[in-house]
C-alpha cells in the first residue's frame, strides 16, 4: 500500500518542521509549499490525498488558494489552518467545502487526528459498524424464535432496517449478505406468527395492532382539528425503509411528533388495504354495505375509484363535519398542478393526498422493467425513492404545507417485497391475477409456500363464490402458473410485488409531524 500524500501550504513552513517529521515517522509522505501560487502549480502536476492550507499568507490568501485548488481538483480534501476564529472566514471556508479546519497553534496529534478523521473515516466507520453488527447478530438470532407479540415484531423489523441501512455503505459485502440471510430468517418466523395470530386480531377485545381499517379512526382522526389544517399524505407502495431513506429531507421542514408503524391487512394490495383505510371497514363489510363502491378481483373496472366516497361515508358515520378535500396524484403533471395551487387548500380542516409513487417512476406502462433496471435490490430501491422524492412535486407540496402551518401525517397502504422464488399454482379462469395472493375456487398450490384462508369470512374477506379461498405467498415467493412457466418466472423474478405476507409488505410507516 502506497503512503498517503499530504501537501502542506504555509508561508512559515520552516517552523512546522517538527510536525512534518512527526507525520513522516507515521509513514505519511509530506510535500511543502510556502505560497498559494506555488501550491496551485504543485496541485496541477502532482496527485495528493489531502492538503493542509494556511489561511493567512502574503500574496494569495488561503481562501483564494482554496478556490483555485478546488477548481483544479474539486474532490481533493482541504483542511484550513487559521490564526483567526472570525466568523466570516469560517463561513467562507465552510461554504467552499473545506474538509476540516484547525486553529493555530496546532499540535502534531491534532494534525494526525484530522488526517484520520478525513482519510480513514469510511474505513473506521466500516470497521466499527461491522463490529457492532457482529455483536448484535447473535442477539437478533436468539430473539427471532422468541417473538410473541406484534409489538415485538415491529421492534425487530425496525432493528433489521436500522442495521441494513448502517451496513449498506460499508466495504465488507459479506456482512451485508449475513444480514440478508437474517432478514430471510425473520420473514420465515414472521409468516408463522401471522398464520397463527392474524385471524384472532378481529376478535372483540383482542390485543391487535392498528390495522388498515382502524388506522383512520384510532390514529388519524384524533389529529384533525378546526384549529390547524392537516395534510394526510398516503404514498402508495411505501415501505418502512423507503420512508427512512427520505426522512431527513422532510426534517428540513417538519419535526417528527410520532412514528408508529402499523399493519396492512391481507391481502397487502391497494384495492383491499387502501379502501380499508378510507372506509374504516374490512373488505367483506365494504362489499356488504357499499356494493356500489366495492369490486372483487375478477370484476371489471378500477378497484380504487371510490376512496373519496368511502372517506366521506366514514366521516359521516363518525359524526364529523370537517371541511375535507381529496386528491389522487397518478402522474407528474397532476402533482405539479396541485403544487401550483396548493395555497387554495389552506382553509380545509383535512386535505387528503394519495400519491401513486410507483406510477411516478415512469410515464409508460413499463414500470416493472424500469424498476427492475434501476432498483435491482432494496438498497438501490431506497436510493431511487430518495431521488424521486427530492425531485417530486410532493416535496414542493410538503414545503408549502409547512409554510401554511399544516400538520403533516404521512403513511401508506402497504409495502412491497423483492420476489425471488416461484411457486406453482393452478386455478380456473376466474382466479385472480396478483402474484402474491390468489383468490378463487379449486386452487392447487404448494402448501409450504403459502398461507391458506379456506374460509375468507374468518379474516373478513369477500368470497367470489361459495367455495372460494385465498392463498397468500410467504416470504419472497411469487405465484406462477404452469403455462409459459419459464418465461413468466424470468420476467417477474427480482421484481417488486405486494399482496402477500412479509415484514416488508405488512409493517408499514405511519408518521405525525408538526411544521418547524
Amino acid at each position: 500500500m502506497t503512503n498517503i500524500k499530504v501537501l502542506w501550504v504555509d508561508d512559515e513552513i520552516d517552523l512546522l518542521k517538527p510536525h512534518i517529521i512527526f507525520l513522516e515517522k507515521k509513514s505519511y509522505d509530506v510535500t511543502t509549499c510556502q505560497s498559494g501560487m506555488e501550491a496551485i502549480e504543485v496541485v496541477k502536476n502532482e496527485a495528493f490525498d489531502i492538503v493542509f492550507l494556511d489561511e493567512n499568507m502574503p500574496g494569495l490568501t488561503g481562501l483564494e488558494t482554496l478556490s483555485e485548488i478546488k477548481a483544479i481538483r474539486s474532490d481533493l480534501p482541504v483542511i484550513m489552518i487559521t490564526k483567526s476564529e472570525e466568523e466570516y472566514i469560517m463561513e467562507e471556508a465552510i461554504g467552499s467545502k473545506i474538509a476540516d479546519y484547525l486553529i493555530k497553534p496546532v499540535n502534531p496529534n491534532q494534525i494526525l487526528l484530522s488526517l484520520k478523521k478525513n482519510l480513514d473515516h469510511s474505513r473506521l466507520v466500516s470497521e466499527r459498524t461491522t463490529q457492532n453488527y457482529q455483536q448484535e447478530f447473535r442477539k437478533i438470532s436468539m430473539e427471532l424464535t422468541n417473538l410473541e407479540t406484534y409489538q415485538d415484531w415491529v421492534e425487530m423489523y425496525q432493528k433489521l432496517i436500522y442495521w441494513e441501512m448502517e451496513l449498506e455503505n460499508i466495504e465488507d459485502s459479506g456482512m451485508f449478505e449475513i444480514l440478508e440471510s437474517q432478514k430471510n430468517e425473520a420473514n420465515i418466523e414472521f409468516c408463522k406468527f401471522i398464520e397463527q395470530n392474524y385471524p384472532s386480531w378481529f376478535d372483540k377485545n383482542a390485543n391487535a395492532p392498528i390495522l388498515s381499517h382502524t388506522l383512520f379512526k384510532k390514529k388519524i382522526l384524533p389529529e384533525i382539528s378546526k384549529d390547524q389544517p392537516t395534510l394526510l399524505v398516503v404514498i402508495d407502495n411505501l415501505r418502512y425503509d423507503q420512508w427512512k431513506a427520505f426522512e431527513s429531507t422532510i426534517a428540513n421542514n417538519y419535526k417528527k411528533v410520532e412514528e408508529s408503524p402499523y399493519f396492512s391487512i391481507l391481502p397487502t394490495a391497494t384495492q383491499y388495504a387502501r379502501n380499508a383505510i378510507f372506509s374504516g371497514l374490512m373488505p367483506s363489510d365494504m362489499e356488504k354495505i357499499y356494493p356500489e363502491y366495492w369490486l372483487n378481483d375478477t370484476d371489471e373496472g378500477g378497484k380504487n375509484q371510490f376512496e373519496e366516497e368511502f372517506l366521506n361515508a366514514q366521516l359521516n358515520r363518525l359524526g364529523k363535519d370537517f371541511k375535507t378535500q381529496y386528491h389522487k396524484i397518478t402522474n407528474v403533471s397532476k402533482g405539479k398542478k396541485l403544487a401550483d395551487n396548493f395555497r387554495s387548500q389552506k382553509d380545509n380542516d383535512l386535505t387528503v393526498l394519495v400519491y401513486n409513487f410507483v406510477d411516478m417512476l415512469s410515464h409508460s406502462k413499463t414500470e416493472l422493467e424500469v424498476i427492475k433496471e434501476l432498483a435491482s435490490n432494496d438498497k438501490s430501491y431506497r436510493s431511487l425513492t430518495q431521488s424521486w422524492f427530492k425531485n417530486s412535486p410532493l416535496l414542493d407540496i410538503i414545503q408549502q404545507a409547512q409554510g401554511l402551518g399544516f400538520k403533516l401525517i404521512l403513511t401508506t397502504d402497504h409495502g412491497t417485497i423483492n420476489v425471488k422464488h416461484p411457486s406453482k399454482v393452478i386455478g380456473d379462469k376466474n382466479t385472480s391475477l396478483n402474484l402474491r395472493y390468489k383468490t378463487g375456487r379449486s386452487l392447487t398450490y404448494n402448501e409450504k409456500d403459502v398461507v391458506v384462508a379456506k374460509d375468507p369470512k374468518k379474516i373478513h374477506l369477500p368470497s367470489i363464490n361459495m367455495s372460494s379461498s385465498f392463498i397468500f405467498a410467504k416470504e419472497n415467493y411469487f405465484l406462477a402458473y404452469p403455462n409459459n412457466y419459464n418465461y413468466y418466472v424470468n420476467y417477474y423474478k427480482n421484481s417488486y410485488q405486494h399482496g402477500g405476507i412479509s415484514l416488508e409488505e405488512m409493517i408499514i410507516p405511519f408518521v405525525i409531524l408538526n411544521p418547524k
